[in-house]
């Protein structure tokens, strides 16, 4: 997946600011007043804001640029060296006498203990005059851009006038905008191919309530309609991602299982990992594996921090097994969205019990994998194999069938159903080739009528001979 990015110009455009972090430790009070006394051993500052989506961008291999506005001081100075030494373009920054740079200092103890934060900023909108003295300077440039990523902080830059002549002469252009929401004037945003809002905010920028899975895809759905956006993707931190689309299907991306340090700036790296995927062309779902796996490796850091391509691909291989069987494991109620995010790849579906893995299920699964693109497989659940097999089936549980199944190659999907049959796991996959054992004959089979209806047709396929579960079942108790 990873081997498939390639250089592109990405262009963030929002408010900027120096973290600032103090290291040392209070060990007495001060006699001057009932306060902690602060001894400072070590000092740092890092990009902060929309320069740290560029400066993951960097990380993930991209090229930068960055347009925003900050103050003639000596931390907009300090700011500037650090986009040089960083190799982020800072051609597209203005500079003005009448705001500061915005400054975020932290006081930490030497086992990362956040004591307190003191800031320095300006959240005054910007004039006028600035917002078209940067839109000009975007229109000479715009052409070099392959997306733009807009990173909005409430610091005065993003007004609204200013997102939408930046989305539409983006548009105009054919390039994607994707935004970092903050704003409840949601409406600013109207046009832009992706929101990332996080689980507050959804539920702040639509009064709505989004606790529960159909809340947040109920407010998602809304964002969508009131901004014109193809995508919104909720941020829910250790519980994963929710991506929403126009029609309100959605689909969900568990967090990466990691020792958090500091969540600070994770929403930094999740966009700039969109950008990144999205600008190469990646499609959706890849592009949003991709950014949860670098949020992941980002929260485990302190402090604001990029993240490598190459911590991310290290990641991969070294969980891909593991990354790879979860992926394949779908729910019944999203089995639809196998054809629609597929509609130019022929589907075979196939369904069993599989309760004892065998080479009988092997050499039968690996045949049906042949006669087309994907392979659905449809498992009986426990409650399901007992009605049809009896109280001491299943052998093996429903989430122990599911993962053997899905660490098998050939195998694309698998989607546990309670029915006794899977009629409405057929309808709702919607398979060009339905395929089952050779013991059937062809008007036995359930659901040939979907599939045939749909200009599709069925495969019998042989089994090997004396190869079943009830077989290695009577052999295990006639040795015991």
């Amino acid at each position: 997946m990873y081997t498939e990015l390639k250089k592109k110009n990405i262009l963030v455009i929002g408010d900027v600011m120096l973290d600032t972090y103090y290291k040392g430790d209070v060990k007495r009070i001060s006699p001057e007043a009932p306060v902690p006394v602060f001894l400072k051993c070590g000092e740092r500052s890092t990009l902060g804001g929309a320069a740290n989506v560029a400066g993951n961008l960097i990380a993930a291999g991209q090229s930068a640029s960055i347009m925003t506005i900050i103050g003639v001081d000596s931390y907009g100075k300090a700011f500037l060296k650090m986009l040089e030494e960083n190799k982020i373009d800072s051609s597209l920054i203005l500079l003005s006498e009448s705001r500061n740079t915005t400054v975020k200092t932290r006081f930490l103890t030497s086992n990362h203990q956040q004591l307190l934060r003191f800031d320095i900023e300006n959240t005054n909108d910007i004039s006028k005059n600035e917002e078209i003295e940067l839109i000009e300077k975007l229109k000479i440039k715009i052409f070099e851009y392959d997306l733009i990523i807009l990173s909005d902080y409430m610091k005065g830059l993003l007004t609204y006038s200013f997102t939408q002549n930046v989305i539409k002469l983006a548009k105009k252009n054919n390039i994607k905008v994707i935004v970092d929401v903050k704003d409840p004037r949601i409406e600013k945003y109207n046009g832009a191919f992706l929101l990332k809002p996080n689980l507050k905010e959804v539920g702040d920028l639509t009064g709505m309530p989004a606790k529960t899975l159909p809340e947040i895809v109920e407010a998602s759905k809304m964002l969508c309609d009131r901004c014109s956006v193809q995508y919104v993707l909720t941020t829910c931190g250790d519980q994963g991602m929710i991506l929403v689309n126009t029609l309100g299907e959605y689909s969900k991306v568990n967090s990466t299982p990691v020792e958090v340090y500091d969540v600070t700036g994770a929403g930094d790296t999740v966009i700039a990992y969109l950008g990144t995927c999205i600008a190469n062309g990646l499609d959706i779902d890849k592009s949003i594996f991709m950014a949860n796996i670098a949020a992941g490796i980002q929260v485990s850091k302190v402090g604001t921090s990029s993240v490598l391509l190459s911590e991310v691909e290290r990641y991969i291989i070294e969980h891909a097994d593991k990354h790879e069987s979860m992926h394949k494991q779908t729910a019944f109620q999203d089995a639809y969205l196998i054809k629609k995010r597929n509609p130019d790849k022929k589907i075979v579906f196939t369904n069993g019990c599989f309760d004892i893995l065998h080479i009988g299920h092997i050499r039968y699964l690996e045949k049906a994998a042949t006669m087309g693109d994907i392979l659905v497989v449809g498992v009986n659940s426990d409650a399901s194999v007992k009605k049809l097999k009896g109280e001491e089936r299943p052998i093996n549980n429903e989430n122990d069938r599911v993962e053997l199944l899905a660490a098998l190659s050939f195998v694309d999907h698998v989607v546990i159903f309670d029915n006794d049959t899977p009629y409405e796991l057929i309808k709702a996959v919607q398979p060009d080739v339905l395929v089952k054992g050779a013991d059937y004959k062809l008007d036995e089979v359930v659901g040939k009528d979907i599939v045939q209806g749909n200009g599709g047709r069925v495969e019998l396929i042989k089994f090997v001979d004396g190869k079943s579960t009830t077989n290695v079942i009577n052999k295990i108790k006639h040795n015991l």
